[in-house]
Parts: C-alpha cells; structure tokens; sequence
C-alpha cells in the first residue's frame, strides 16, 4: 500500500496553492486567495505530523513483510521488478486523486502527474534530514525563458537554426541541496617576485631588474561556502550560478515548496567536504596573493595552508533547470532563482568558426608581412 503526501490546498476553495516568489506568499490560480508562510504552516503543521506518522508505520509494516516472507517457503516476484533500482523508489498515494506516485528516495517536493496538484513527500524534511535554510524562488518560470533567451543574444558562433528552430523540452523549478561550510584557512606563502628598471647609457638601453623573496602570511576566515550536495546536479552549473544572496536565507518551512520540486540531499557533508576545502585554500591563496603589489613579476614558491573546519549548515536553494535538444544533442542549462543568472553550454557552427578562425590567421599574417617588409 503506497503512503499518502501532502497536498498544500486553498483554505478557501481546495485549490493547489503555489508559492510565489514574487509575493512571498503561497497563492491559488482558481479563487485568486493568498496566505503568507506562516498562515500556511500553522494550517498544515498537525497534518505534515500525521503523513510522517504514517509514512514511519508503512516503513516498519514493509520491513515486517519482508521479513516474514523470507522465513516461509515461497517468496513472491512480480512482472514489473525494477531490479536493483527498486530499492530507490517509493510508491506515495494522492490525497486529491487517488493516483500512484512513483518517486525515488530522495524526491521530497513534486507534482502529480495525473491532477498537477503540488506535493510534499512526508518524513523527507524532518528530524535531522530537515534543512537548516531555504533560499525562495525569487524569479519565475517567464523569468527564466526569457534570461535563456538573453543567454543566445551577442553569441557570434551560436548557429542560427539553434536559436530560430531549438524549444525548451522541459523546464522545471527545484530546490537544490547545497552543504554550507564555514571555517578558517591559516595561510603562509613565499614568493619570488621581480622589478625592472629600464635607462639609457649613450646609445644602449639597459633594463636592471631586482629580484626579491617576499613572504606573506594572514588568516581568512570563510562563512557559508556552498556545496551542492545531489549527485543529479552537474556541479560545474552550480558552481557557476553562484553566488546566492545569504541576506535572504530564511528558516527552512515545507510551504516554501508547493510548485517546485525539491530533493533531500544523496551526497553527505564529509563527502562534499573535499570541494569546500579546495575552494577555502584557493581563495585563501589568491587574497594573499593579492596583498604582494609593486613588482613587475610574481610568483608562487611555497604555500602553507592550514584549514580549521567549523559548522556545516544545510540549505535548499532556488535553481531553474531548463533543457534543449537540437540535432540529437541534449543542452541544459540552469538558472539562479534568485539572482537570475544563467550558465549552460552552446553549439559553435563550424562554418562560422573557421570563417572567424580564417579572419583571425589573415590579419596576424598581414602584420607579419609588413613587419617582414619593414626589416
């Protein structure tokens, strides 16, 4: 028997309420009533008890099943085993229509697929698998159309077709899980740097250059880097939608989540950590780096980089995900929901890539020539 989810419905008139990041507050399309976060997790908080009540039940009730079925003599298949991915989804029951909900273990916020109806898995946000921070949905799905179409504009390489001919498959707003670390990287660093002078003597220029061992060392202290913490999202995309504005995180609620999708996170802090430590070094480097001013040439000899690891929040974050296909080939490209800004990969036409390569190769052969010329 599959457990029930939770649907967020109007007070008023048992419509889907949606989140609305504009407003700030949870919204039905069909009688137009509006209800902050508050009103609505005062509403919903002995109801969201009551799933994960159940949902607890069934998860023990299961185990017992199983258990029992392994000490008699028969044990039952089904035609419509999913093999080793079985043990990775979950069947949860509508409350607004009835209908199945196949999800997989870490899908915490989605959509039924048969009414549309928002829904919230119960038990995938609570005790210690509950968030610390979300960050909402600042910016909607127009928002986010139209910031793709921004992304195409002044790409002189993009081919034409791609732009004139290439639709959005599937766009899809989810809160990503994000690891936020804060810590302290004490820092040494050795330097070999240099300073030329250049004079005339008669007819000769002579340039003097003075070589120095400069040595700085600091502490930089780090709050909330982020590291997303979901092997579904490409890291390189989360990477570079940063950064997120943590002047708006706000204390985690389940009613920030109707009308986008959402998943726990599968990726746990000390497996995520190793990211938070390269970006705590490197940044470390480059601002102590950055103190050693004045010489014509800098560089690194020796660095020292020590890194006490302090708390570990973690958060949801507001993410766009926006797919294409053009000539068999799969794009994706995602959004900062908060922000607005936009990463993901484009096609290079050929045709102008070697024109523009061509041009290039010209004119370096046309200076060479008149240098050539000249001597």
């Amino acid at each position: 028997m599959p457990a029930q989810v939770t649907n967020y419905q109007c007070p008023a008139c048992t419509g889907p309420l949606h989140f609305n990041g504009r407003s700030g507050k949870l919204e039905c399309e069909y009688c137009g009533s509006s209800f902050t976060v508050e009103e609505v997790e005062a509403l919903y908080k002995k109801e969201d008890e009551q799933a994960a009540q159940a949902q607890q039940q069934l998860n023990a009730a299961q185990a017992a099943a199983q258990s029992a079925q392994h000490e008699g003599e028969w044990e039952e298949t089904s035609s419509d085993n999913w093999g080793a991915d079985a043990a990775h989804m979950r069947a949860y029951s509508c409350p607004s229509c009835g209908a199945e909900l196949i999800c997989d273990d870490t899908t915490a916020a989605t959509s039924c697929p048969y009414c549309g109806n928002p829904t919230i898995v119960p038990g995938q946000f609570s005790g210690v698998l509950r968030p610390d921070y979300v960050i909402p949905f600042k910016l909607d799905k127009k928002a986010a159309v139209e910031a793709l179409k921004n992304h195409y504009k002044g790409k002189k390489l993009l081919p034409k077709t791609f732009t004139n001919a290439n639709h959005i498959e599937e766009i899809k707003g989810v809160y990503v899980p994000f690891w936020l670390y804060d810590g302290t990287a004490d820092a040494d660093l050795i330097f070999e740097a240099t300073r030329s002078h250049v004079h005339t003597h008669g007819d000769e220029e002579i340039t003097v250059t003075e070589h120095y061992q400069v040595r700085r060392a600091g502490t930089v202290d780090f709050e909330a880097i982020p590291v997303d913490a979901s092997t579904k999202m490409p890291d390189e995309h989360m990477d570079a939608i940063e950064p997120f504005d943590y002047s708006e995180l706000k204390p985690f609620s389940n009613a920030y989540l109707p009308g986008f999708l959402a998943n726990k996170y599968d990726e746990t802090q000390e497996e995520c950590a190793e990211r938070a430590d390269t970006r705590a070094v490197n940044t470390a480097v480059d601002m102590i780096a950055s103190t050693v001013t004045g010489y014509t040439t800098v560089d690194a000899v020796s660095r020292n980089v020590r890194l006490h690891r302090g708390k570990v929040h973690y958060a949801l974050m507001p993410v766009w995900l926006l797919s294409t296909k053009w000539q068999n080939q799969n794009f994706l490209f995602a959004m900062n929901g908060q922000t607005g800004k936009m990463v993901g990969d484009l096609p290079v036409d050929k045709g102008k890539y070697w024109a523009w390569f061509g041009g290039i190769a010209a004119g370096v052969a046309a200076v060479m020539a008149v240098l050539l010329w000249l001597l």
